[in-house]
């Protein structure tokens, strides 16, 4: 399930709306992408830590263990620097924590929910 084949990108979508991450992952296998989904931030830490995902989309409101928590974890053990995260919200986080987020090596971009899908696929395409 999870070893790259040829320029396959593998993508780790982390959120807990089920809804979402089934919508996604169905777009994204029809783009090509290899896809894991992990339904809350415990388990995406935890599939984070044991594989190579090319691109993390990530949820910041997650119940439990949020987002934040999974960054803070990452950049604890010092594996946050070689990871690509794509940030996903709806949540109305402040402008100032986005920036201090965005400032962390390792977080690559913030896409806003409701998703406009082609500005996501342009995201984990650069």
């Amino acid at each position: 399930m999870f070893p790259k084949y040829g320029n396959i990108m593998k993508i780790l979508i982390v959120d807990d709306n089920q809804s979402i991450t089934g919508m996604l992952s169905k777009y994204l296998k029809l783009k090509n992408f290899e896809v894991s989904v992990a339904n809350d931030g415990r388990n995406g830490l935890n599939l984070i830590q044991n594989y190579e995902f090319d691109t993390i989309i990530l949820d910041l409101a997650m119940p439990d263990f949020s987002g934040i928590d999974v960054i803070d974890a990452l950049e604890k053990d010092g594996k946050l620097k070689d990871k690509k995260i794509v940030l996903f919200t709806a949540s109305s986080i402040t402008n100032e924590l986005l920036d201090q987020l965005l400032r962390k090596e390792g977080i690559k971009a913030c896409v806003k929910k409701p998703v406009k899908l082609e500005e996501l696929l342009q995201v984990i395409s650069t």
